[in-house]
């Protein structure tokens, strides 16, 4: 918040911080209980104060977003493992060897829609991606070759990360919880493209196809990279023929190998904005 965009004649809460750090050392000030309370890290902690952190997670993304007037993104999934092309040698199975082609189809998918997104004066298409090694890397790295910006979405985890050199700066943000880092990917969205990767590739795809599915989110392009892969984890037939699924839940995928596929099955995609009918007994 700048100075201009205040709407109160009120003492700022910045002025007050930064007061509070500079008073009289007494065993009343060096209490817990004389801080700040939105200064104070430990409150913020507490069991207590779960929903207020959750609202903090759903808030400064959101906002941060709406300043850097961010339109419309495209999602990009896809596994921290895939290796870039020039390291595929290092790669841990033959299988992971062979899924290095898809850094470069993530990279040139990221790169075609930074270019188309430029076209337009507000910022549109922007790439985002989970922030990290692998497929993520090669979406900010190709939103950067384009000239343009990219989201990286980052959580803690128990080893010790940090988000890929290529992600915006001023657009990495650090989640402490799953949920609402996944309700940003989702929330301004108008396609999905989803490369091989693991159980957090899985996950992400499932809820999505799970929330378009159920009426939840309107239809958006779900594009997955790699039938070979996808057919070799996921028998998505038998679960139609099991019943299990409906035979129509197959068409809200659509399978594609390179990125010009995946622009073409974007811009003719049938259905695209609808919001399908709740499926009976679900």
């Amino acid at each position: 918040m700048t100075e201009h965009s205040r709407a109160h004649p009120f003492r700022h809460s910045v002025e007050d911080r930064e007061a509070s750090h500079h008073i009289p050392d007494t065993p009343q000030t060096r209490s817990s209980t004389y801080a700040l309370a939105f200064d104070d890290t430990d409150f913020l902690q507490r069991e207590e104060l779960r929903p207020v952190r959750l609202q903090l997670e759903l808030l400064k993304p959101e906002l941060v977003m709406n300043e850097a007037g961010i339109k419309s993104t495209v999602v990009m999934f896809g596994g921290a493992r895939v290796p870039r092309p020039a390291e595929a040698d290092q790669a841990r199975t033959e299988t992971l060897k062979g899924l290095a082609k898809y850094y470069d189809e993530a990279r040139e998918f990221a790169r075609l829609l930074t270019l188309e997104g430029l076209k337009t004066p507000e910022l549109e298409k922007v790439v985002v991606t989970g922030g990290g090694p692998g497929v993520m890397e090669a979406g900010s790295r190709g939103a950067q070759d384009a000239g343009g910006v990219s989201i990286g979405l980052n959580i803690v985890l128990p080893h010790e990360q940090a988000p890929n050199e290529y992600v915006t700066p001023e657009l990495c943000f650090n989640f402490h919880y799953f949920a609402i880092r996944k309700m940003h990917f989702l929330m301004r969205a108008e396609a999905i493209a989803v490369f091989p990767g693991g159980f957090g590739t899985l996950d992400e795809l499932f809820e999505s196809l799970t929330l378009i599915q159920t009426g939840r989110m309107k239809q958006i392009p779900i594009l997955l990279f790699g039938r070979d892969f996808w057919e070799m984890i996921v028998n998505w037939d038998a679960l139609a023929e099991a019943g299990t699924i409906s035979p129509a839940d197959l068409k809200l995928f659509r399978f594609v190998d390179t990125a010009q596929d995946a622009l073409d099955a974007m811009e003719n995609w049938e259905g695209k904005g609808e919001k399908r009918g709740a499926i009976p007994g679900r």
